[in-house]
């Protein structure tokens, strides 16, 4: 049977966008760390775009994930969850390892990219289990549990989406009937979890001081919500007519930018509700031909490509911008900004191009139904 192809628009420019709320909210915590001026902890917004950027990457995976397992099982009446995993290590592992590589071995050696109180000592204590956490996908549990690596600790939601990644395909194969349901139960078996293990009755469990900062890192409910909204989809649900309307749309993009900017927190479910609002604008980008608003050109559209490659190496490409601004006498948001961003979609495109592409090749080879990342591959507009 051929291979099909499925092309979502406008997802690439919305990839670059969590990339690029991430990239601010390192910009001002670096600046923080260099004793340069800055906004870490006086602007709200500041405070809260890293994590709600990580969190609308989190719902993309949920959505794209689901939705292309969905359509592997249609097509084909199963679900391969070893090409499955093929896949994601074609995609993730050689950046993924290139990193943690450049920040336990490479830069810690180059003075220009020692940050303040986090000297080799710092980055090599407890080394051995760093490296062995790291290995394994827990970068998630280092940084709660051992502190900062610079270039390496924002990669701890990597860590979330392999471990997403290893029992997502598992779940869709093996249960067919009830999905949403079974949506639904893992988004609150994940608060109520949470919630316990923020009281004394969790003290009884073993490992608490291990479980509880990688339960609040371990951000599955909000993959989840991104399921639902594509099992929506894919089964035509009568909700998609609410759901997939320009009213909608619209008001949700403006509530979300104005809580955004407003650096408003949700008690309790704070970035589930965001998430919730994220599957809203993401389903109607995707699918809905009616709105306005488009994120496809050229430049978003490489913007997206390159932006698992944005996110990891912009710790690198921010340092290196306040050096250079530093050695200026220049430490002006209009010089720092675009230079930063200047310097890391340069070193993401060059390891795109050069590094990450090698292996992205073999990728179609695993591959039964192929996610299409321009308009030409497009046979699916759903």
């Amino acid at each position: 049977m051929d291979k099909q192809k499925i092309y979502f628009p406008n997802l690439n420019g919305l990839r670059f966008i969590a990339a690029f709320l991430v990239i601010i909210h390192h910009i001002e915590q670096i600046k923080s760390i260099s004793k340069i001026k800055n906004y870490w902890g006086t602007i709200p917004f500041v405070g809260i775009i890293g994590k709600l950027g990580v969190v609308l990457f989190f719902v993309l995976s949920g959505f794209l994930i689901t939705y292309l397992l969905l359509a592997e099982e249609c097509s084909f009446k199963n679900i391969s969850i070893r090409k499955f995993y093929i896949r994601r290590m074609l995609r993730i592992w050689p950046l993924y390892f290139l990193i943690i590589i450049l920040a336990f071995f490479i830069l810690p050696n180059i003075d220009l990219f020692t940050l303040p109180g986090y000297e080799k000592e710092v980055i090599y204590s407890n080394l051995l289990l760093k490296l062995l956490l790291y290995a394994i996908f827990f970068p998630n549990i280092v940084l709660s549990l051992l502190g900062v690596v610079p270039y390496a600790s924002h990669t701890w939601s990597i860590g979330t989406e392999e471990q997403f990644y290893l029992v997502w395909p598992i779940i869709l194969k093996y249960f067919k009937k009830h999905r949403i349901i079974l949506m639904l139960i893992i988004i609150v078996f994940y608060l109520v979890f949470a919630k316990l293990l923020s009281t004394h009755y969790s003290d009884i469990l073993p490992y608490k001081s291990v479980i509880r900062p990688f339960w609040s890192s371990f951000n599955i409910d909000c993959m989840a919500i991104g399921g639902i909204y594509a099992i929506l989809l894919f089964q035509k649900s009568k909700l998609l007519k609410l759901l997939q309307n320009n009213i909608t749309f619209y008001l949700t993009i403006i509530l979300v930018t104005f809580l955004v900017l407003k650096g408003v927190h949700i008690p309790y479910i704070h970035y589930e509700f965001y998430s919730i609002l994220f599957g809203i604008i993401i389903l109607n980008f995707a699918t809905n031909d009616k709105i306005k608003i488009s994120l496809e050109n050229n430049i978003l559209s490489y913007l997206g490509n390159i932006s698992y490659g944005l996110y990891m190496y912009h710790p690198i490409g921010i340092v290196l911008a306040l050096a250079i601004s530093i050695s200026n006498g220049i430490t002006t948001n209009w010089l720092i900004y675009p230079l930063s961003f200047l310097l890391t979609i340069i070193i993401a495109g060059l390891s795109y191009k050069y590094y990450e592409s090698i292996f992205l090749k073999f990728k179609n080879k695993f591959s039964n139904i192929i996610s299409g990342m321009e308009p030409k591959n497009r046979t699916a507009s759903a």
